[in-house]
């Protein structure tokens, strides 16, 4: 796993003591939610990622002192087949084939013969041959911008109990931020035939809406409210949400307020939150034109500091900056603690996500709260109802769940 800032694209984040222990724990977070990351992959299965360290783990090793020649090893016979526990259990391999299947009917006595010369065996059904047999993968694409975020993470883990319970896995696709990316996953798993696509955000190449659309499977939106929308949302809007910060912190009594964001409008939701930092400011009639863009999104906590620097240089009387999310908000207060800028008394500091390295900061970052867990578990409802409307060979009308948001108040502000 790749630790918070490792990426090329974002530069280290080297900020010692706190800083350190709140990434740790994201990236805790990240792997007890049971994703993986592999640097350089753009793909996440979790099974496959285990098959991968596995066989790593075992290439060059030396076969023990009276292991078969063949290749096995810890008694367990090699390149194992339906066939060969059908004969091992003395059935046809049909009989395999039902007693792998919990719904199939079978005489409880067979099933248990064959479940225990599949135990002994170490056998695999073969996926593959299932899909073709059911013409159901038993997976969900899911596309995230980035697996390293606590929040996409959590949203992850809201669908992942409710997928298992249904017998359903995810897929999970880290897109980086990138549009043409994206394109390039989303072709990549509607290969492998998904049950159903989730993705994040309602902006999508022309391409990817074209392939998408002719997908004939359920999608799922998330973490925006689209104008065009693919099929299913479930997300809240951004640039509401960059407008109640302004107006939050001008009711706190601030009236130079400045916005820190990345350098690219990849991130199209920290985009949509900057468009709403900007109507606020005007509906307020607070000085415009205070934004800092620096670095590309994700901005990173490194990022975040070395903008504070650059909006200071620009408008030194700013005393209030918010910024485009609590990674970045964590950098500009560790700058403030490094220049000695009382925070909140001569400046206030805003993020976004309420992520664990802004509630463990201090003092502790003023954010907006969203349930990220929350998103998820909405958007695997949906996704099931609409699988189970498919099967029942009728269809769900679009669903739109708009999910709430709010200003957490803490120190910084």
């Amino acid at each position: 796993m790749t630790t918070v800032g490792s990426r090329p694209d974002r530069g280290p984040t080297n900020l010692p003591g706190l800083a350190n222990v709140c990434e740790r724990q994201m990236m805790q977070k990240t792997a007890k939610n049971g994703i993986d990351h592999i640097a350089g992959a753009m793909l996440y299965d979790v099974e496959e990622v285990a098959r991968m360290k596995s066989k790593k783990s075992s290439a060059g090793r030396r076969p023990k002192q009276g292991a078969a020649r063949n290749g096995a090893s810890h008694g367990s016979p090699p390149n194992i087949t339906m066939q060969k526990v059908a004969k091992l259990a003395g059935v046809s391999a049909m009989t395999v084939s039902r007693a792998l299947k919990s719904d199939a009917v079978i005489s409880p006595l067979t099933r248990d013969r064959v479940l225990k010369v599949v135990k002994q065996t170490g056998y695999v059904p073969d996926a593959t041959a299932r899909v073709f047999a059911s013409g159901r993968s038993g997976f969900v694409a899911v596309l995230v911008p980035s697996i390293n975020s606590s929040n996409f993470a959590d949203t992850a883990r809201g669908m992942t109990g409710a997928f298992e319970r249904a017998g359903l896995q995810i897929l999970l696709g880290d897109t980086g931020y990138s549009l043409k990316r994206e394109e390039v996953l989303i072709g990549i798993l509607l290969k492998r035939r998904p049950e159903a696509i989730v993705l994040t955000g309602g902006v999508h190449t022309p391409e990817a809406r074209k392939m998408l659309a002719a997908a004939d499977i359920p999608i799922v939106e998330i973490w925006d409210l689209p104008k065009a929308p693919l099929g299913h949302v479930v997300g809240f809007s951004n640039a509401a949400a960059g407008r109640a910060m302004v107006r939050y912190l001008y009711d706190r009594g601030r009236r130079r307020i400045g916005f820190i964001g990345g350098t690219t409008n990849r991130d199209i939701r920290g985009s949509e939150r900057r468009a709403g930092y900007i109507k606020g400011v005007k509906e307020l009639g607070l000085p415009e034109g205070r934004i800092v863009a620096f670095g590309k999104p994700p901005v990173s906590i490194e990022q975040g500091g070395e903008a504070l620097g650059l909006m200071l240089e620009q408008w030194p009387d700013v005393d209030a900056v918010a910024c485009v999310s609590d990674l970045s908000a964590f950098g500009v207060l560790m700058e403030c603690h490094r220049r000695g800028i009382a925070v909140p008394g001569r400046l206030a500091i805003a993020g976004f996500g309420d992520f664990d390295v802004g509630r463990c900061a201090w003092p502790r970052l003023t954010t907006i709260g969203i349930d990220c867990v929350g998103i998820g578990e909405r958007a695997a409802e949906i996704v099931l109802d609409a699988i189970g409307a498919r099967d029942r060979r009728g269809a769900m009308p679009p669903a739109r769940v708009t999910m709430e948001f709010k200003v957490i108040a803490r120190e910084t502000t």
